[in-house]
Formats: C-alpha cells, sequence, structure tokens
C-alpha cells in the first residue's frame, strides 16, 4: 500500500506543481511580497470555501473544491519557502530555483507523511473529505494563534509542521476525490 501512496501523492504534486510553475511563469514571485499572516488567511479563505461548499453543495462561481485544495497545497509550500527566506532577500526568483524549492519543501513533507503514516497505519484512507477539511481548519487557527504569539509556543510544533500538515491533508483529499 505505501508504494501506491507514494505514487499517488507524487501524482497529486505533479498536478500542483505545474499550476504553480505555470503561474510562476505568468506572474513571477509575488508572493514574496506576502507575510506568513497574509499566506495563512489565503489558506484559511480556501478552506473556509472546501467547507462552505461541502455544506451548501452548490458553488456560484463554477470551481470546484479541487481546486481549493490544490491551491492549499501550492499556498503550504510558499509559506514553507517564505520561513526560509529573509528581507534581504531578493523578491524576484529565478523559475529553477522556485521549482527546485518547490521541490525540496514537498519533499520534506512527503516524508513526513510517510513516517505518520507508518504510525498512523494510513487512517486519512479511512475519514471523510470534510472531516480533512476540518483537520485543516484546526490547523489554520493553530497557525494564526502561533502566529499571533509572535512565534513562541510552549509545547506544540512551530508552523512549518504545521503547513506540513494541512498539505498532507489536502494531498489525501485529492487522493480520495481520484485526482491524478
Amino acid at each position: 500500500m505505501a508504494a501506491n501512496t507514494s505514487q499517488e501523492f507524487d501524482s497529486v504534486i505533479a498536478v500542483c506543481k505545474s499550476l504553480f510553475l505555470k503561474k510562476t511563469k505568468d506572474y513571477g514571485t509575488a508572493w514574496r511580497i506576502l507575510r506568513l499572516s497574509s499566506i495563512t488567511d489565503q489558506i484559511f479563505i480556501k478552506a473556509q470555501r472546501i467547507r462552505t461548499l461541502e455544506e451548501k453543495k452548490v458553488s456560484k462561481v463554477g470551481e470546484d473544491i479541487t481546486s481549493e485544495y490544490i491551491g492549499i497545497i501550492n499556498y503550504c509550500v510558499i509559506a514553507m519557502m517564505q520561513l526560509d527566506f529573509t528581507p534581504e532577500d531578493p523578491l524576484e526568483l529565478e523559475l529553477n530555483q522556485v521549482q527546485s524549492l518547490f521541490e525540496q519543501k514537498v519533499n520534506e513533507t512527503k516524508e513526513l507523511m510517510f513516517n505518520k503514516n507508518h504510525d498512523y497505519g494510513e487512517a486519512w484512507r479511512d475519514m471523510r473529505i470534510s472531516s480533512l477539511t476540518d483537520l485543516i481548519l484546526m490547523k489554520i487557527f493553530r497557525v494564526k494563534q502561533i502566529e499571533d504569539n509572535l512565534g513562541q509556543t510552549l509545547a506544540s510544533e512551530g508552523v512549518n509542521a504545521n503547513y506540513q500538515d494541512m498539505l498532507n491533508y489536502s494531498v489525501f483529499a485529492l487522493i480520495k476525490l481520484g485526482v491524478q
């Protein structure tokens, strides 16, 4: 089963990465101007829209939840990249550098997913997609609290681990939705 999960993970990420790199070609790295709190809010907006669509079962703007989960994944990668940058780093990055950083962050997150899957026995496969949405929202509220506390935590993981979990939950949701 683990090899299947790896392949499914990679297929979902390939879809996300393709869109991310196309948008980078279109817009450059304009996202570099965003503060982490703004990125967290963008993830919140996407997760909240998913939850609303799950509850109302109707979309008035014609986009389904798949595109929102893809957006969450890409914003999580952006957030993890931003964590490594300093104010002195340039706003505009070369496409090959962005691609390399994207792959690095995703690979670190995939490794975490496999470690957790080992301990939890791929319990996500038996979860409802709506539960994955709720877990993402919970992680967003945790990140917001950590941000409000200026990054200080007493007994919990930092924001990077929460972004990784949100990315993985979104990948799981997309796998369950049949995105390949």
